[in-house]
C-alpha cells in the first residue's frame, strides 16, 4: 500500500490503526487539487487493499487548523470550466472517505471551515480540541457546500440547526459542536490525540469483520425504512457467522481470555 504523499502524512500509530494527517500547515491544511487526489488515492486503497488496518484516524498537522476547506488561492482566477473540473475531484474525495469500509475517526485539532467542516460531518465520528472552531462559510463566497455539507450536517445536528449555520455561515465552537451532536467529545488540545487513539485501539481490538459489517448496517439502514433496515442488518449479521473471528470470540469468552481476532 502506498503511504507516501505530497500533502498527507500517513503512519501506523498503533497496531491496526492508520493515521492520515492533512499536511499543508502553511495553508491551514486547506485542500487543493493535489491533496484531493492524494486523499482519493489513499482512501480508495483502504477500500480495495485493507491489509491489516482496522481503524482510520483523520487529523490535521499543527494545532491551528484541521482543514480550512478548499484553497481559495489556488481557485483565484479559475475559469468556470476549471472550477467545475476541480470540484469533480473534491466530490470524488468525499465519496471515497464516506465509502471507506473501515471506521474513520476525526481528531479535529483546530479550525474546520467550509470544506473542512464538511469533512468532519462526513466522518463516522470525531473528537475535537477545546479550541476547535467550525463553520460552513460557502454562502459568504457566493457558493454552497458542495462536498456533502447540505446532506451530512443536517443528518448530524438536525435540519433547523444546519439550515441556520449553512445560510448564515456563522462559526460555532467545539462546545456547541458537541452539544449539537457533530462532535462526540471535546478535549484539551494536548489530550486530543491520546483520547482518539484510545478509542481507536478499543475498536481495533474488536472483531474487524463485525466492525465493518456494523458500519455498513448503520449507514445503509439509515437510508431505508426500519423494516428494510432490519432485513439489511440480518444480512450483515449473517456475514459474521461463518468467520473464524466469530468462533474465536465465543471460545475466548468461554476460556475467559482476550480474543485474538484475525479478520478472517
Amino acid at each position: 500500500m502506498k503511504t507516501t504523499f505530497d500533502t498527507l502524512l500517513v503512519s501506523e500509530v498503533a497496531p491496526h490503526i492508520v493515521q492520515i494527517m492533512l499536511n499543508r500547515p502553511d495553508a491551514a491544511n486547506a485542500f487543493n487539487t493535489k491533496m484531493a487526489h492524494d486523499l482519493v488515492e489513499m482512501f480508495e486503497q483502504l477500500t480495495t487493499d485493507i491489509e491489516d488496518f482496522r481503524v482510520v484516524i483523520l487529523t490535521g498537522s499543527g494545532d491551528r487548523a484541521f482543514c480550512a476547506g478548499g484553497d481559495l488561492k489556488e481557485r483565484n482566477g479559475m475559469t468556470d470550466a476549471a472550477w467545475q473540473a476541480q470540484h469533480l475531484i473534491y466530490e470524488r474525495m468525499v465519496r471515497a472517505i464516506m465509502a471507506c469500509p473501515l471506521p474513520v475517526i476525526g481528531a479535529i485539532n483546530g479550525a474546520a471551515y467550509g470544506g473542512g467542516c464538511e469533512l468532519v460531518s462526513a466522518l463516522d465520528f470525531a473528537y475535537a480540541s477545546d479550541t476547535a472552531k467550525f463553520a460552513q462559510t460557502e454562502v459568504k463566497l457566493g457558493i454552497i457546500p458542495g462536498a456533502g455539507g447540505t446532506q451530512n450536517l443536517p443528518r448530524a445536528i438536525g435540519k433547523a440547526r444546519a439550515m441556520e449555520l449553512i445560510l448564515t455561515g456563522k462559526p460555532f465552537s467545539a462546545a456547541e459542536a458537541y452539544e449539537w451532536g457533530l462532535i462526540n467529545a471535546v478535549y484539551p488540545g494536548d489530550k486530543l490525540r491520546d483520547a482518539v487513539l484510545e478509542t481507536a485501539s478499543t475498536i481495533a481490538a474488536n472483531g474487524p469483520i463485525a466492525t465493518r459489517q456494523s458500519k455498513q448496517a448503520i449507514y445503509r439502514g439509515m437510508q431505508m425504512s426500519v423494516m428494510d433496515g432490519i432485513a439489511f442488518e440480518i444480512e450483515a449479521y449473517n456475514r459474521t457467522i461463518p468467520s473464524q473471528d466469530r468462533r474465536e470470540g465465543v471460545l475466548a469468552f468461554n476460556e475467559k481470555r482476550r480474543p485474538n481476532f484475525t479478520g478472517k
